[in-house]
């Protein structure tokens, strides 16, 4: 059979021809490509997914340790720095209110004794210094006894101040403090107490007992110490334990509870000196200078008040400052574990 040739076959006679010839082959598969403005916009979708998420880091256990030593290193050195910085601190305010106070004691000191040295300074002319040494003594008692004929109140006010204080900060050198390491302001309060409040109300009692016992037998010296030690003494105490406690501004509960803890005690030992001091006030020493024959005796007995009246009021204040110290470590405490695993 012959082949037709190309030039006389026509189009139309190759069509079907050509179109069965395709047919029997696979047709290719092309991957649909999106466009270009849709995956940008699921790019972004991702990205802004992914920045949304919380990343929690992962720790192993070599970065804990080096993180808990550098933690702890760093904390270490900052308490050591607080430490020496309130250690400096602290020293240089002891040293200040050490010189005020060698300064306020020898200047009072040099005072009183220039005053009571210089009571004939009038006189002097041609005197020696063995006669002003001699008359010295003599003529401050006659001016005393002048200042309570003129103003009894005022001079016995002052005595009693002055005893306060003293007595005050021989209580604070008794419970350790060095000689010029005394606190001013516990000092003040207590000669405070006494100037405003003991020369006072001890002229007035002792003009009452002398109007509540007018005999002269011997018992009455006997039944003096009695009312002195029983109603006087509680009254007294009681008067010093709760000025003292508003002076410090404590609240009413406190220095309730003070003097409670603190009455019968002090009573008690109250009738371990006053007996034996008072049968000398009320059996030898006249009316107008008995309160400077107590004075003399006070400043053992303020010694005592001043000791009981502090230690209970400084020993609440040191439970205070540790329950803070303790509830500050334990907060610290909590925060370091939440550091260490890893919430902050």
């Amino acid at each position: 059979m012959a082949t037709p040739s190309l030039s006389s076959v026509s189009i139309p006679t190759l069509l079907p021809f050509i179109s069965s010839t395709f047919t029997q082959f696979p047709k290719p598969r092309f991957p649909i490509i999106a466009p270009i403005s849709s995956r940008t916009r699921k790019r972004r979708r991702i990205i802004n997914s992914v920045k949304k998420r919380e990343v929690v880091p992962v720790k192993n256990e070599k970065t804990r340790d080096r993180g808990e030593a550098h933690f702890d290193e760093v904390e270490i050195e900052g308490v050591l720095n607080s430490k020496t910085e309130t250690k400096v601190d602290d020293g240089d305010r002891v040293v200040r209110s050490r010189d005020i106070n060698a300064i306020m004691v020898l200047g009072f000191g040099t005072f009183a004794v220039t005053k009571l040295l210089t009571i004939d300074h009038d006189y002097w002319h041609g005197w020696t210094f063995y006669e002003i040494l001699r008359y010295a003594p003599e003529h401050n008692w006659t001016a005393y006894e002048q200042a309570l004929k003129t103003n009894p109140v005022l001079a016995k006010m002052a005595i009693s101040g002055v005893v306060y204080s003293i007595g005050d900060w021989i209580a604070q050198c008794y419970e350790g403090k060095p000689l010029f390491e005394f606190d001013r302001t516990r000092l003040f309060r207590s000669g405070l107490v006494g100037f405003t409040l003991h020369g006072s109300l001890s002229h007035y009692y002792y003009q009452f007992c002398e109007a509540l016992f007018p005999f002269q037998e011997w018992w009455v010296v006997l039944a003096k110490v009695a009312f002195d030690q029983t109603v006087w003494a509680a009254i007294w105490n009681s008067i010093y334990f709760v000025v003292l406690g508003l002076l410090r501004f404590e609240s009413p509960i406190n220095i309730y509870g003070e003097l409670k803890s603190t009455f019968l005690p002090m009573l008690t030992a109250g009738w371990k000196l006053w007996p034996f001091a008072h049968l000398i006030t009320y059996g030898v020493v006249p009316l107008e200078q008995r309160l400077l024959w107590v004075d003399c005796v006070e400043l053992i007995w303020v010694t005592i008040l001043s000791t009981y009246s502090n230690e209970k009021s400084e020993a609440r204040i040191s439970d205070a400052v540790s329950e803070t110290k303790s509830s500050t470590s334990s907060q610290n405490s909590k925060v370091r574990r939440l550091c260490y695993s890893g919430v902050f």
